[in-house]
């Protein structure tokens, strides 16, 4: 029987404590699913204090005094709760860092706050004389646990057996601000000592640099997003030092929580439907239609977006096609937050268009009654990591339409009417007609009324619950378990 492992799970945002985006999923839906497959699992997150309701929360130590530097000190407090029987989640909670903010991210000192957290989380480890095999390090904000675990606390016995994990969600996002605004002689290298708290450097210190040079295992969430991120177009200035340690760098593709993001049982839904019962999915296009002002007319195809509206993901090529778009006879619903000049396009739009075009702001409550009531959802990244969106839009029937890119790639089968495979619809160029093109395809087949429900039904079947990401994880952490030092290819070369 293989050995039960120890792992915790460090993050800056865990859901429903805290959320920005989706990394508050993973970090929530991920640890349970581990723990389903017999694990000990814990999690680490900081305290916002306007966030987090302390009333709920068992207080396990005051004032604790963490080392920072030769120099500093910093007082935390350590909490503690269940994000579901058996699985604690701990809370780091420090006035100035992480209570008096009203959000989440945006500060000026980001990499403090991240930096003070990072050893708060080592610390914690010390303090609960907690050991364990794995440290599982998510995205940017915890980035400097695999580097301190390497320096500072290389002959901390306590660690001598313990491994880390570090995991790129987004590789964008390297430090507290914009990576790329950093002057080049200001740039981290990487392996040079950490400014004190009041020297201004300290916000121009590389944390996922300094991660994937540390940790003993770095991952992506996707395959394909591996493969991009160790060249030059895709990697951030950090494509280098990955292709050094291609032989540490993984892909695992995320899932979704099948129990949350459920057709037959979501409460959001004006009429719920399961695999069985597709054409009840009508009743929910009808009622967005009425809803929001749109023609009433099941024929029409219906095209929504849930996401972040930014270009990143794609929304320029939206915008350079859109007004033929609408000469198509189709309905489109963009809901999300993020760029001014995008969502003042569709604005002016909705006006002149308001039959056909609607915008809305982001609404958690209705994100999944438009999945169910929409025919396509429209995610044409330039870039993207893994994305769930397209997962969460499969669950409800709502066929994706993506560009070949990161996990769009990993989940979406570009659909052939001729030999009825593939999972939806898409295309390889960052170019508006071959998005156009693809729309154009889509719709064609939508007009297919007896192929059509046979690819809905399809797309709901597929599974991309946590169940199989899980056991690669447990795969990844044996591995990781197994080596016993870390080997660094040459330095990174300048091209």
């Amino acid at each position: 029987m293989s050995k039960k492992l120890r792992i915790i799970h460090v993050s800056s945002e865990v859901y429903p404590f805290s959320k920005t985006g989706g990394l508050a999923d993973v970090a929530c839906s991920l640890p349970k699913a581990i723990k389903n497959l017999g694990h000990e699992i814990g999690i680490i997150t900081p305290l916002y204090g306007r966030i987090i309701d302390k009333n709920k929360l068992k207080l396990i130590a005051d004032n604790v005094s963490i080392r920072i530097n030769s120099k500093e000190r910093v007082k935390v407090s350590y909490w503690q709760g269940e994000l579901e029987e058996g699985l604690a989640v701990y809370f780091i909670e420090n006035g100035k860092y992480f209570s008096k903010h009203k959000k989440i991210y945006g500060s000026h000192h980001e990499n403090i706050r991240f930096l003070v957290f990072d050893l708060a989380a080592i610390n914690l480890l010390l303090f609960l004389k907690k050991k364990v095999d794995i440290i599982h390090c998510h995205d940017w904000q915890t980035g400097l646990i695999p580097y301190y675990l390497r320096n500072w606390f290389k002959h901390e016995s306590f660690f001598k057996k313990t491994k880390t994990i570090y995991t790129i969600h987004n590789l964008i996002f390297q430090l507290g601000h914009n990576w790329w605004e950093i002057p080049a002689d200001q740039k981290d290298f990487g392996r040079t000592k950490i400014p004190h708290l009041s020297d201004p450097a300290i916000e121009n210190i590389n944390f996922a640099k300094r991660a994937i040079l540390s940790a003993d295992i770095i991952n992506t969430v996707s395959e394909q997003y591996r493969a991009e991120i160790i060249t030059k177009n895709f990697g951030q200035d950090l494509h280098r030092i990955l292709r050094n340690r291609k032989d540490y760098l993984f892909g695992i593709i995320n899932g979704i929580n099948y129990h949350d993001y459920n057709p037959q049982n979501d409460a959001s839904l004006k009429k719920k439907y399961d695999l069985n019962s597709i054409v009840i999915k009508e009743e929910n296009k009808k009622f967005v239609q009425k809803k929001f002002g749109l023609q009433v007319d099941k024929k029409i195809p219906l095209f929504c977006t849930t996401s972040r509206i930014a270009y990143q993901k794609g929304f320029y090529l939206i915008i350079n096609i859109i007004e033929k778009l609408l000469k198509l006879e189709a309905q489109f619903i963009f809901m999300g937050d993020g760029a001014k000049e995008y969502i003042k396009v569709f604005k002016k739009l909705q006006k002149k268009f308001p039959k056909r075009l609607l915008w809305l702001p982001f609404n958690q409550k209705e994100e999944t009654l438009l999945y169910a009531a929409s025919d396509f959802m429209l995610l044409p990244s330039n870039h993207e990591p893994c994305g769930i969106n397209q997962l969460i839009a499969m669950r409800y029937g709502c066929i994706p339409i993506v560009r070949e890119v990161g996990g769009l790639n990993d989940t979406v089968d570009n659909y052939n009417p001729t030999t009825n495979k593939g999972t939806g619809f898409t295309f390889k160029n960052d170019d508006e007609y071959a998005l156009y093109g693809t729309i154009i395809r889509a719709i064609e087949n939508y007009k297919h009324k007896e192929l059509w429900p046979e690819l809905v039904e399809k797309v709901m079947d597929k599974s991309s619950s946590w169940e199989i990401p899980a056991q690669k994880y447990i795969k990844l952490y044996r591995k990781a378990l197994k080596l016993k030092k870390i080997v660094f290819n040459k330095e990174e070369k300048m091209e």
